[in-house]
């Protein structure tokens, strides 16, 4: 059995407590948070040992993977110092999105974890559904031929104005990481954001893309949406065929060129997946078995440095916005 704790247990660490408790191949022996009365709580619920100190857990509990759950500025500034800790104790680590609020800081985890040889993992959970891999099936086989454009949306209701950036870093991790779990790297960026009425902070975003393929694509994201409504789709297009994934999970559409007939996947009502919590499940049950099976770190899915790659992008984003549009080359 791997046993694994979870750091940070407010919302979303209970999700991965939940996941990892109901996981075969886990035991999930201990939780930590700074908050107390949130650690016994989660240890109550999940019958696991309380810690309001992570080295105090490490020194005590015999661990091999820990999640990292805590929140912070723009939803990942509480990441890097307990994600160092896990690291530089030998353990895996699963990063919620993103790394971190700072890219210095996040490239030093992906760097760090490589010089430690441990496996690095982030939360992309958006990937981790039936469709996408279907999907990503069709374009290693080449059933849409050379990609030409990827064209993504992600927008959801958050009125959260903690600062100006908060919706691209705390949320488009998860667009980024899908457009290149399909398109491959992005080369140049280029944004343009706007405020809805009565807010303080650019809540809506158009980006324009271009991969080191040669191809093209554009990502639409916003917090100025209605949660009731589809919240996500993507479109990626080659010169034999495309696809459409429509929210998340809920169906895939294949386009070849010159033929009438399409291929649909749908979620089963049945056997598929029961609500969007599940890709969590998905995505800490590849981790999990991903450990199971030794996969060496450079290998893993949804590893840190796929993370830092989208991180880079968006933080290149934020730079067009503030240099009036500007064209930025990732890196530069």
């Amino acid at each position: 059995m791997i046993k694994a704790a979870v750091v940070g247990v407010n919302n979303i660490g209970k999700i991965h407590c939940r996941y990892l408790k109901e996981n075969n191949d886990t035991d999930l022996i201990a939780v930590c948070d700074l908050n107390k009365e949130l650690a016994n709580a989660a240890a109550n619920e999940f019958n696991v040992l309380a810690y309001t100190d992570l080295k105090s857990m490490l020194e005590n509990e015999e661990i091999d993977v820990i999640s990292i759950a805590t929140g912070g500025k723009e939803n990942g500034s509480h990441h890097f110092a307990p994600a160092r800790m896990a690291i530089e104790a030998g353990k895996d680590v699963l990063v919620e999105k993103p790394l971190s609020n700072s890219i210095e800081e996040a490239r030093e985890l992906v760097s760090y974890a490589k010089a430690k040889n441990v496996r690095l993992a982030c939360n992309l959970n958006h990937r981790f559904v039936p469709i996408a891999e279907q999907a990503k099936k069709w374009i290693d086989n080449g059933d849409l031929g050379a990609l030409l454009y990827l064209n993504m949306k992600l927008t959801i209701g958050n009125p959260n104005e903690s600062s100006p950036w908060i919706h691209m870093r705390a949320l488009h991790t998860h667009s980024i990481d899908v457009i290149r779990y399909f398109g491959g790297d992005i080369k140049r960026v280029q944004a343009f954001m706007t405020k809805a009425p009565g807010r303080k902070v650019w809540s809506t975003a158009s980006i324009n893309l271009e991969f080191e393929s040669g191809a093209v694509g554009h990502l639409t994201g916003s917090y100025d949406m209605d949660n009731n409504h589809p919240i996500e789709s993507c479109e990626v297009a080659g010169h034999k065929g495309r696809f459409i994934i429509d929210n998340v999970y809920e169906s895939l559409t294949y386009y070849p060129h010159k033929s009438s007939e399409l291929k649909v996947f749908r979620n089963s009502v049945l056997t598929g997946m029961n609500g969007f919590n599940e890709t969590f499940k998905n995505r800490i049950n590849t981790f999990i078995s991903e450990i199971k099976q030794s996969i060496p770190p450079e290998k893993i899915a949804g590893s840190g440095h796929e993370a830092l790659a989208a991180q880079e992008v968006i933080e290149a984003a934020i730079r067009s916005q503030l240099e009036n549009g500007a064209v930025i080359e990732i890196g530069k």
